[in-house]
């Protein structure tokens, strides 16, 4: 909500010395989010004056068309004569008023003017745009044509109000009132301590039997419509110049005088309404909820297509609006436009005003469904004063008589839903319980009454909330007013003391480790949302009934294109690389830590817990049934180069081998041993595919896989060639750990190496080979390495031959060559055992 100070000093008597910065300060410590104050004109020096256009000499002999201008200025320019000026816009004619720049003027983004020759003539000075002035957008983006009544001379930046102080204000959804100067007002008067002229404080007509005729059949999605009705408008009238900025600086675009004004009093008083051409609608104006599949077209030009639950405004040939979105084009209210033969000018004469209080869930549901958020459903949204609407009507047939020329008809339709005044039981000490501050019955009723509240009782107060307040239902809304009107400043800051050998849980030491240990091996790390798109399973082709497809659907997502929560890590990291890889960075390393959700056996509801004791351990579990299972995951991707090219020689690219070890680098941290195995799965390529896997709870369970992606997946994501990627189930890894990690002895014994190499089948795994080595050299191999792999006419087709090295070490000898050789014999039996290995050359 953008709030120009000059307006909000209409309702508050700010003090004169005050600045933007110094009410931003106070209504911060109020519990207003302003985020920035925009100082208007800041950049902009005089002279800059209202000028009469007096001749026009189009230049033809160039490339595109130029206009020699003489523009009376009156006594601006020290002389009286007319001030010549080159200009190519053509948005204005001889006799109209303009805003002049004169030589000296400095306009924003330090545009110095000064007298120059351009285009073969001298030009002393500039008309100028509302763009050139830091006006905002006019709906023109031409030169601005003043009424012709404004004075030649004057000073046009107070004439259009350039200088001021805008506050932009970050209005919480709790905080619906505050989307309007009349809510900024109080809070402003509240934090000084000075009094609020209301603007909805109008005399009102009473509602009578010969309004406009509505009907609501719906009163639950609409308990308030008022409405009424302008004749006799004048369609040549425009808004004047004070409305029209005052739109500009609240980020609104002046469109004709009948919107404008509607505009103007939503921001006002923070009631939106809609005005209708009276002669394009066709009897009673209804609410109700949309027939399925009917159809209207919006003013944006939209057909669109209804839902049951769309509320809807009507008339007898059907929907003429979205109720609180948007009107419909069938009613909208005609541009004025001049018959070329008669020169008569026609437009829309007579309005009905609608000011209605619509459901903010109804209102909320609807916008979303149709992707179409508007300034009224932004308000409705977050709950609307339901006793401003006959104001706010008041408001806009007031404007509308004294700006147009208009006249209100007698007639005031007013249709109210019963309902009674919100009250809230609250004991007067309750604040104090909560903020551990103790305020006193007098400050907390005091507080409650600045907000709007009326209070009765004494220790037990009965408080009746303000109706622009939808969101005090509870104590703890009420102590939260009084709290933040009294400071949230003054609340005492009290540290808690932990009892000692408190800290981080084991489970959390290991996530910061493996965070560490990635980050130190020259990933980054990139957290994501957690919510996905379904079609995302196809894109990495996963099988039809593979586990992760089964997923948690949010009942009301950010976004309507990701409606489901992640079962897999990959998604996330690979649009985050290819939209780095997209802006130029193509050596990519990055990796994420989260959770992934899967859903429990059977859905069902979560129990509200009691706040006034401990829950029980069967509450907690009832509440914990529904929840959808959240493991930990941890997943890096990569793409480019794995080391850069340098002095030292060319760059490496990543390749498969860099995923598995980053899984290897996470089961290290773990404690955990990973078996690695040649594996095929969903997106990876399934001749460069590692299955990840580790012994846990007794039992051998796939934690992940890692390597390279299949082309397929990499055409379809749009990501770089050969992208490879890895992704654990972190909670099993833990699960695997062997305990807390023990620093190893390091042994002054010396150490017997051993090297053998072993043929096999082209198809036997390494790392099984490996295994069975490990497994059988015993406790004296101290480490086993893979140095070689070779293929070829001496080994036989279809076999390979691994050459390891082995380490043989003891804790509290010096081994023989006899033992070593012995270790050594041992494992080669066992490898041979299981995975038919010869020892090459025997």
């Amino acid at each position: 909500m953008r709030v120009p100070l000059s307006w909000l000093r209409e309702y508050v008597d700010l003090p004169a010395t005050e600045t933007g910065r110094d009410v931003q300060t106070r209504l911060i410590a109020a519990g207003l989010e302003v985020e920035t104050v925009e100082q208007l004109g800041a950049g902009l020096k005089g002279p800059l004056v209202v000028g009469q256009v007096l001749t026009i000499e189009e230049l033809t002999e160039f490339k595109k068309p130029i206009r020699y201008c003489t523009v009376d200025v009156g006594e601006a320019n020290g002389t009286g004569e007319p001030q010549e000026i080159i200009c190519g816009a053509r948005n204005f004619a001889v006799g109209d008023k303009v805003v002049v720049a004169l030589p000296g003027a400095v306009l924003p983004g330090d545009f110095q003017i000064a007298e120059r020759k351009t285009y073969g003539r001298m030009s002393r000075g500039m008309i100028c745009s509302g763009d050139e002035l830091g006006m905002g957008d006019d709906g023109t983006h031409g030169i601005i044509v003043l009424p012709p009544e404004i004075e030649i001379g004057i000073d046009a930046a107070e004439l259009l109000e350039l200088h001021d102080e805008v506050l932009d204000i970050a209005v919480t959804p709790d905080r619906g009132y505050c989307l309007s100067l009349r809510g900024v007002a109080r809070e402003a008067a509240t934090a000084y301590g000075l009094p609020l002229r209301d603007p909805a404080l109008l005399d009102v007509p009473a509602p009578n039997s010969y309004g406009y005729p509505v009907k609501v059949a719906d009163p639950v999605g609409c308990d308030r419509f008022t409405a009424r009705t302008v004749v006799g408008l004048d369609p040549e009238a425009r808004s004047p110049i004070w409305l029209r900025r005052r739109l500009q600086k609240a980020g609104m675009r002046p469109i004709s005088l009948a919107v404008d004004v509607t505009n103007y009093v939503m921001l006002e008083l923070g009631q939106p309404l809609h005005a209708y051409d009276r002669t394009r609608v066709q009897g009673a104006i209804g609410v109700r909820r949309a027939e399925p599949g009917e159809k209207i077209t919006t003013l944006d030009g939209a057909q669109r297509v209804l839902d049951a639950e769309d509320l809807v405004i009507t008339d007898d040939r059907g929907p003429i609006g979205l109720a609180g979105v948007m009107g419909g084009a069938n009613t909208e209210i005609a541009d004025s436009v001049t018959d070329p033969e008669t020169g008569e000018v026609r437009g829309t004469t007579e309005v009905v005003i609608e000011a209605a209080h619509f459901d903010a869930i109804a209102i909320a549901r609807t916008a979303r469904r149709h992707k179409l958020s508007s300034e009224a459903s932004r308000r409705f949204e977050r709950g609307v004063d339901p006793q401003a609407a006959a104001a706010a009507a008041q408001r806009t047939v007031d404007l509308l008589v004294l700006l147009a020329g208009g006249t209100a008809e007698a007639g005031v339709t007013e249709i109210i839903a019963p309902s009674a005044p919100r009250t809230v039981t609250m004991r007067a000490d309750h604040p104090d319980r909560v903020a551990g501050v103790s305020y006193g019955r007098e400050t907390v009723v005091r507080r409650l009454q600045e907000v709007g509240c009326d209070v009765y009782g004494q220790d037990e107060l009965t408080v009746t909330v303000p109706s622009w307040r939808p969101d005090l239902a509870h104590p703890n809304d009420l102590a939260e007013e009084v709290i933040r009107l009294e400071g949230y400043e003054n609340l005492p800051s009290t540290l808690p003391q932990p009892p000692s050998g408190r800290g981080l849980t084991a489970r959390q030491r290991l996530h910061r480790r493996v965070g560490r240990a990635l980050a130190g091996s020259g990933y980054v790390e990139a957290p994501n949302y957690p919510f996905i798109a379904e079609q995302v399973f196809d894109q990495l082709g996963l099988a039809a009934d593979d586990p992760n497809r089964t997923v948690v659907r949010l009942v009301n997502p950010l976004s309507d294109e990701e409606p489901a929560m992640r079962t897999t890590l990959l998604p996330g990291l690979l649009g985050a690389l290819r939209r780095n890889d997209g802006r130029g960075s193509h050596d990519l390393a990055l990796f994420e830590t989260g959770l992934v959700f899967h859903p429990a056996g059977e859905a069902g509801t979560t129990v509200v817990l009691p706040v006034d004791r401990r829950p029980t351990d069967e509450e907690i579990a009832r509440l914990n049934a529904p929840l959808p299972r959240q493991p930990r995951h941890v997943a890096v991707v990569l793409a480019g180069a794995r080391e850069q090219a340098g002095w030292w020689g060319k760059e490496r690219p990543a390749d498969w081998a860099d995923a598995v070890e980053a899984a290897r680098t996470v089961a290290r941290e773990a404690g955990a041993e990973l078996i690695v195995r040649q594996g095929q799965y969903g997106p990876w390529h399934p001749g460069r595919c590692a299955q990840l896997a580790v012994v846990a709870d007794g039992t051998e369970q796939v934690v992940g896989y890692a390597g390279e992606l299949h082309p397929r997946v990499v055409k379809a994501l749009h990501l770089p060639a050969r992208t490879c990627a890895m992704e654990l189930n972190l909670d099993t890894v833990e699960r695997a750990s062997a305990g807390a990690l023990r620093a190893p002895r390091i042994s002054t014994f010396p150490v017997a190496t051993q090297d053998v190499a072993l043929v096999v089948a082209q198809d036997v795994p390494a790392a099984e080979v490996e295994r069975a080595l490990r497994e059988g050299a015993g406790e004296l191999l101290e480490d086993i390495r893979l140095f070689d792999v070779f293929t070829g006419e001496q080994i036989g087709e279809g076999r390979k031959s691994l050459a390891y090295a082995l380490r043989f070490r003891a804790a509290d000898r010096t081994l023989t060559v006899e033992e070593a050789s012995a270790a050594r014999d041992t494992a080669v039996a066992l490898a041979a055992e299981r995975t038919g290995a010869v020892l090459r050359g025997a």
